[in-house]
């Protein structure tokens, strides 16, 4: 609150990389999550007297990381000239023998694509609700919509996923997706 640049890099080794995957998984891109992430690093440390409750400090963060990224999708195209190849997937859950590491980190992989091909309406309450923790009421006071907006977004945004997914591990069955494996 003092403006303390200690406390600064202190808040961006906590919350740094929480921010920086919420960002990349809002805007599918690498280099736009990192700046959108510095971007709000210095919005933060530039009006943390703004903060009125110390205890909704990291809400406070993803709010402003979600908004630098609604900010950047509404001022530049994100059709890409590369397909993306850089991507810093989702964790993968511990395994204990290779062959249940690879199904995981291949299961993980599959859920992270098929999130970055949500619209990006659908996109945020996803990442805010599951990979943020945060509660409907929470993403609703964060994007300013009402909470039955968010819960329908989550909703379609899961069938969707649901949907997806499905078409994928029945392509994989009948072979169409020939090398992705199935389970």
């Amino acid at each position: 609150m003092n403006g303390d640049e200690a406390a600064l890099h202190a808040l961006m080794e906590r919350y740094g990389d929480e921010m920086t995957r919420t960002a990349y998984l809002l805007t599918r891109d690498r280099q736009a999550a990192e700046e959108a992430t510095m971007d709000a690093f210095v919005q933060a440390f530039g009006r943390i007297r703004q903060l009125k409750h110390p205890d909704k400090l990291r809400s406070w963060l993803l709010r402003i990381v979600a908004n630098r990224c609604r900010m950047r999708m509404r001022a530049w195209s994100w059709r890409r000239v590369f397909p993306f190849a850089d991507v810093d997937r989702l964790s993968v859950a511990t395994a204990t023998d290779p062959e249940n590491l690879l199904l995981a980190e291949w299961r993980s992989e599959r859920l992270s694509d098929a999130i970055l091909r949500l619209d990006y309406k659908y996109r945020e309450p996803i990442v805010l609700y599951y990979f943020n923790e945060m509660s409907v009421s929470e993403i609703a006071e964060q994007t300013s919509e009402k909470e039955n907006t968010i819960k329908s977004r989550l909703a379609r945004a899961r069938a969707k996923l649901k949907e997806w997914l499905e078409e994928e591990e029945d392509g994989d069955e009948s072979g169409e997706n020939a090398g992705a494996g199935a389970y």
